[in-house]
């Protein structure tokens, strides 16, 4: 079966889905948000009006869009031991766009738009992200979902958790999952549900107070008598914030067992709890020169012991790749606060449209073989971008290589074509502007 399998109620909306798709692989600008248009189709309004039905189509929902997302993640990971799913939640700015009726305030009055929540698939050997499972957005309606049963619309950032990692676990993808979160995860009221359960999670800890050894500590003091100790061993070379650093990994346990507090029905509540031993896991970053410390991670988890701590905090570090991925979305490739639907309904499934745009670009990044790394050559080369010396195409260089590829594609591909146009094309060009085309 395909990768990129669809299956929509009839075989007109499974071609649109896989034309849009194509048509969202693009790097577009903030004054040019709409499809990309092939070179075949001669009126570009053909397409925006097959956009707009297609995305306000009744039978067209998130939870079928968000299923060839899930299907081509079980392809690519099988045979995958773990597999992170990082969590992460990003604000649209929406204030300027008078025609979407259903934008709500996120915190602040001048913070007006939506609340993306995204369950990213992410591979726990390179880091690569493969595609989001689960997304959710809140609008002033309340929160539209992929999953079935969407979170009530007052639900807090960590109570949609819970139901995420369930809902993952429902998707029967072939490999075991472990949950990533900033610091907003480390709540022992949530730690407690997740553990109860038997998912596996990966949290920064905040500043407070563990037990180690029998005593309440704060992190850092635990740091401190590790390093006095001589715990602290070397682990990589890492860049950070553009300069040199050398990190430095400690490992212990602690245990969770404090009461909890958490909001019952309005009033905060004390609701005391078993508790739950943890890895702690210290990594440090320091200047390889001075010596100073310029970053310090306290990580907690329930990974077995099997994993060692050099990888959890490599695994902690591929967390950015949901930054990365809401970067793509809004700046880097797509420019999704730019867009014109007017509902957070069309907002949410062209998104699901998007994502699977940027799968593919990562399936193609994730492909070492030399067929791979040469056709990325070539598609830098179609996008009129350049390269710092060494560094691979970026996925936003890639969406406008193949753009421009595809444009090629389609109208050598269209309809009755004669591919001898080209060479007329071309001659006629070189009558009109001879000193820009070579002979």
């Amino acid at each position: 079966m395909d990768k990129f399998a669809i299956n929509l109620p009839d075989a007109r909306l499974n071609k649109r889905y896989h034309d849009l798709v194509k048509g969202h692989i693009h790097q577009t600008t903030s004054i040019a948000t709409g499809v990309h248009v092939p070179a075949s189709v001669e009126n570009s309004f053909t397409v925006t009006q097959a956009t707009w039905r297609f995305l306000n189509n009744d039978r067209v929902t998130p939870q079928a869009l968000v299923e060839p997302l899930r299907h081509f993640a079980r392809k690519e990971l099988a045979g995958a031991k773990y597999t992170l799913a990082v969590m992460d939640w990003c604000k649209l700015d929406y204030g300027k766009h008078t025609a979407k009726k259903d934008i709500v305030q996120i915190s602040h009055k001048r913070d007006i738009g939506y609340e993306l929540t995204t369950h990213l698939l992410v591979n726990a050997q390179n880091g690569s992200p493969i595609a989001p499972i689960e997304m959710h957005l809140k609008t002033a309606n309340g929160i539209l979902s992929t999953a079935e049963t969407a979170p009530p619309a007052d639900d807090h950032h960590l109570g949609q958790v819970l139901p995420m990692m369930q809902n993952a676990a429902a998707t029967n993808l072939p490999t075991t999952l472990v949950h990533v979160i900033d610091r907003e995860g480390d709540s022992i009221f949530h730690i407690r549900q997740w553990s109860a359960e038997g998912f596996l999670f990966l949290v920064r800890g905040k500043k407070r107070k563990v037990r180690w050894q029998g005593k309440l500590m704060k992190y850092s003091t635990i740091a401190a008598r590790l390093e006095a100790e001589g715990a602290f061993r070397q682990s990589r070379k890492v860049t950070i914030k553009g300069k040199p650093g050398v990190q430095h990994i400690a490992e212990t346990e602690v245990v969770l067992d404090r009461p909890a507090t958490h909001k019952v029905n309005g009033p905060m509540m004390i609701i005391p709890g078993e508790a739950i031993t943890l890895r702690l896991v210290i990594a440090k970053v320091v200047d390889p020169k001075s010596g100073e410390v310029l970053s310090t991670w306290y990580l907690l988890t329930n990974v077995p012991s099997e994993v060692p701590a050099e990888q959890i905090a490599l695994w902690y570090y591929f967390r950015w790749q949901i930054e990365s991925f809401f970067r793509l979305l809004k700046k880097g490739g797509q420019q999704l606060e730019y867009w014109q639907q007017e509902s957070g309904l069309a907002i949410l499934n062209r998104l699901l449209l998007a994502s699977m745009a940027c799968a593919i670009v990562w399936n193609l990044q994730r492909d070492k073989s030399a067929e791979s790394v040469e056709f990325q050559k070539e598609l830098v080369r179609l996008s009129g971008k350049r390269l710092k010396r060494g560094h691979p195409p970026t996925a936003g260089i890639l969406l406008d290589g193949l753009c421009s590829l595809f444009r090629m594609i389609d109208y050598l591909d269209e309809e009755n074509s004669d591919h001898s146009k080209i060479g007329k094309l071309k001659k006629t060009a070189k009558k009109f502007m001879p000193e820009l085309i070579k002979s």
